[in-house]
C-alpha cells in the first residue's frame, strides 16, 4: 500500500466514521474536531482492518500520542512496513 493510498483510506475513515470531511493534514484532531480517546480506539480498530492484522499493546500505546492526520498516515505506513 502506497502512502497516498493510506492517506486516502484514512481520510475516507474520517469521513465515513467520524463525519469529518476534508480535514487538514496538520490540524490537531482533538482541538479542531473534538476527537477523543473513544474515537481513537474506534480508529485503531479501523487501522487493524486496514492492515489486515491486530496491533500489539505497545503499538496501540504509540498510537495514543498521535494528534494529526499526517501522524496517522505516518503511523499506518510504519505498521504496514513492519508487517510486510
Amino acid at each position: 500500500m502506497t502512502r497516498n493510498e493510506i492517506q486516502d483510506e484514512i481520510l475516507k475513515i474520517f469521513k465515513d466514521e467520524f463525519e469529518i470531511e476534508n480535514p487538514e493534514l496538520d490540524d490537531d484532531l482533538g482541538e479542531k474536531y473534538e476527537f477523543d480517546s473513544i474515537d481513537a480506539l474506534d480508529l485503531l480498530s479501523r487501522i487493524e482492518e486496514l492492515l489486515g492484522s491486530g496491533l500489539t499493546q505497545n503499538e496501540k500505546k504509540q498510537a495514543m500520542e498521535i494528534r494529526t492526520i499526517r501522524h496517522i498516515v505516518d503511523y499506518v505506513e510504519r505498521m504496514a512496513a513492519k508487517r510486510s
